[in-house]
């Protein structure tokens, strides 16, 4: 149960005064929420930079371009001749000259009563000169003494979207404040004064009411405190989950290597040396007397899959089942067509289940599973669903773990008795991400591809040469080479202001007028089966030319196709980039990426393609990502942060995760079960970042 004492900050924006039903939808999109958002939503929007309004000279000595605060009498009033579309004008005079106050498309009655003749009034915004004239364009604020005594001076800018006013983003967040209950203290003092942290309620003040400019600053003491308390939040959850899978496990999951080794002897090629590290490392966890918990990480095309099915092949081998979890339908077929020939040959049994198998078949399924006739299952969410019952889960094995939350995670192994977990990522991860997402997780990486793999030449090539990658591409599909064409959209409305972005079903329309039906369309919004039936035609050789949205960016595995074209990367992220082009050069031929970009580049996206053209070392990337990603996340959307969190900024905070992290160990020794005041405190911060999920966890078992 969430303490009382929160409830307040978790009640709906639109309980606050002013915020209707257009600001609610407005507040979603901002704020990255399927339903309303909460206040504590509204808090953990940070500003992105301050006005400081502080400067108050006379109107003889202030600087043109800059904001200024005037002291001012009002002289007169000139309003518009009727329909016309001239500006509404205001003298004002102090005792060392005149300004004008315009207003474009001002309610007149409006104007009168914000400025009335004869009154004095504080006027701030930026001063500019017209016709020799000192003259304010709707000036951001005008208030009388009494209101001008409240105000601070600096005002906040936020992150907004379209059609979302500065003012009323302001005004809310300030309402919001005022709910601000007495937090209890959960950082130790040591803590405390190390870091030289202030309280948690002055630090949400400071940061959305600051007095100084610097208050703001992501690096400053207000928002290094936030930060740090949602990495400690996050840490915590991590460390209690840890506590619970080490607990020590009963019969442990690994056999005599029998079924393993059909399954090596089955493979095409042999396992590159860190494959066979890896399958060591994971067989050895198996055989512990406590649970597995591995990342097993390795770049795209590395092999994880066959590793996988190794460490389900030594379950397997003691009578038990495993389980594969991956985040598309898209990504889940493709493991099983990568397992399924494999398995049959070491005569593993192998199934799939995601939404897509209904009815009787889904009942089949389940049956055989429970009867532990399934020694691998392979699916989507759908493995969590709470009808999903297993014989003897052993494993589980989780594929691009941070598209789940820890409650998918939990949900899964909590369907057997002490499951071991691998989970499997493609994006190598660097460190200090590593211990932020799985704390401190036991690390496999696979460094080499399979032999066999050809190099692949990547080259950034402006839109404005897009006639000339045509032809190539036509020259392609007759010499009977395939072909992938991404796109970072599917339809027009998806985003404001990306006009330029080809959307892919425009892009595919185009392609196919010139090549007709050796064009194929796959995107994340078709039927699942459609998909698969495009991606099929594509696979054998029935369409040539593949257009895309990102869905193929993990696990589609054509080895016939060897060119890739992404438009308009400069959109995509660097590990986008990198899994996008990871679907070429898995076969014999020679490969080339083409990243076709909008002129003109700024310094980040052309940072980000320098990058993937000098080095396909995912873990370089990977590291060279993080450096880059201060502007901003993949496409653009999101604030320079870690994934899953609102305030910590891997740039910036990248020293408070180790810090965290030793605090959240240091808890879990001295108060495991977080009893006492500091225990209801710590509670309090996990409820608060929504880390709650490990709260029930906490003295099970």
């Amino acid at each position: 149960m969430r303490p009382a004492l929160l409830n307040p900050l978790f009640a709906p924006v639109t309980s606050l005064p002013g915020v209707g039903p257009k600001q609610d939808k407005l507040l979603r999109y901002l704020l990255d929420r399927s339903e309303t958002p909460r206040l504590v939503d509204l808090l953990m929007h940070l500003p992105a930079s301050v006005i400081d309004r502080r400067a108050r000279p006379k109107i003889r000595d202030a600087s043109p371009g800059t904001v200024v605060t005037l002291e001012v009498t009002v002289d007169r009033h000139r309003p518009p001749p009727r329909n016309s579309r001239a500006p509404y004008l205001v003298y004002a005079s102090d005792d060392t000259g005149d300004v004008v106050l315009t207003f474009f498309r001002a309610k007149p009655g409006y104007v009168e009563k914000l400025l009335p003749v004869g009154a004095r009034r504080y006027v701030s915004g930026t001063l500019q000169f017209y016709d020799g004239m000192p003259q304010m364009v709707h000036p951001d604020r005008i208030v009388d003494e009494a209101a001008f005594a409240q105000l601070s001076g600096i005002d906040p800018v936020y992150p907004l979207t379209e059609g979302l006013a500065l003012g009323s983003l302001r005004r809310a967040v300030g309402q919001a404040l005022l709910k601000l209950p007495a937090l209890p203290e959960w950082s130790s003092p040591e803590v405390m004064r190390r870091c030289k942290f202030p309280l948690v309620a002055e630090a949400f003040r400071r940061v959305h009411q600051p007095v100084e400019p610097t208050d703001i600053l992501p690096d400053g003491p207000f928002w290094s405190r936030l930060a740090f308390d949602e990495l400690l939040a996050g840490q915590l959850a991590l460390a209690l989950i840890r506590a619970q899978l080490r607990r020590p496990a009963g019969d442990r999951n690994a056999g005599d290597g029998h079924l393993r080794n059909k399954i090596i002897d089955a493979l095409p090629y042999a396992l590159t040396a860190s494959q066979r590290q890896a399958v060591a490392a994971i067989t050895d966890d198996l055989r512990q007397p406590v649970r597995m918990l591995r990342l097993l990480q390795g770049d795209v095309g590395s092999g994880k899959t066959v590793v996988a099915l190794l460490a389900a092949a030594a379950v397997t081998e003691v009578g038990k089942q495993a389980a594969l979890m991956a985040p598309t339908e898209i990504l889940a077929r493709q493991h099983i067509n990568t397992i399924a020939p494999l398995a049959e040959r070491a005569g593993l049994r192998v199934a799939i289940l995601t939404g897509r198998e209904k009815g009787k078949e889904r009942r089949d399924i389940l049956a055989r599973l429970e009867a532990g006739e399934i020694d691998l299952l392979v699916g989507t969410h759908a493995l969590i669903q709470d009808d999903v019952v297993y014989g003897t889960l052993a494993l589980a094995v989780v594929d691009e773990q941070h598209r789940f939350g820890v409650r998918e995670r939990l949900a899964l192994t909590s369907k057997g008795e002490a499951v071991d977990v691998l989970v499997l990522s493609a994006t190598p991860i660097p460190r200090t991400l590593v211990l932020t997402y799985f704390g401190d997780m036991d690390v496999s990486e696979l460094r080499e591809k399979p032999a066999g793999r050809q190099p692949i030449d990547t080259r950034a090539v402006p839109l404005g040469r897009l006639e000339e990658v045509m032809d190539g591409v036509g020259r392609t599909l007759r010499s009977g080479k395939r072909v992938y064409w991404i796109c970072p959209l599917v339809e027009e409305s998806e985003a404001e202001g990306t006009e330029h972005l080809t959307n892919a079903t425009r892009r595919f329309e185009s392609l196919r007028k010139r090549f007709g039906e050796a064009v194929g369309l796959v995107h994340g919004q078709m039927k699942g089966a459609d998909k698969d039936r495009v991606m099929a035609q594509f696979a054998s050789g029935e369409i040539g030319l593949l257009v895309a949205t990102t869905v193929v960016e993990v696990g589609v595995d054509v080895p016939a196709a060897s060119i890739m074209v992404i438009e308009n990367a400069e959109r995509f992220g660097l590990a986008q980039l990198h899994q996008l082009r990871g679907r070429i050069g898995r076969g014999a031929e020679a490969s080339t990426c083409l990243l076709l970009y909008k002129e003109p580049l700024n310094d980040m996206s052309k940072a980000r393609l320098n990058v993937i053209r000098e080095t396909s070392d995912g873990f370089r990337i990977a590291e060279e990502d993080l450096k880059l990603r201060g502007e901003g996340d993949v496409l653009g959307v999101r604030q320079s942060g870690l994934p899953g969190y609102r305030i910590a900024r891997s740039d910036v905070h990248g020293q408070l995760i180790a810090q965290a992290r030793e605090e959240a160990l240091r808890i879990m020794k001295d108060n495991p079960k977080l009893a006492g005041e500091r225990g209801e405190a710590l509670r309090c911060l996990l409820y608060l970042f929504e880390r709650d999920e490990a709260v029930p966890l906490i003295g099970a078992g």
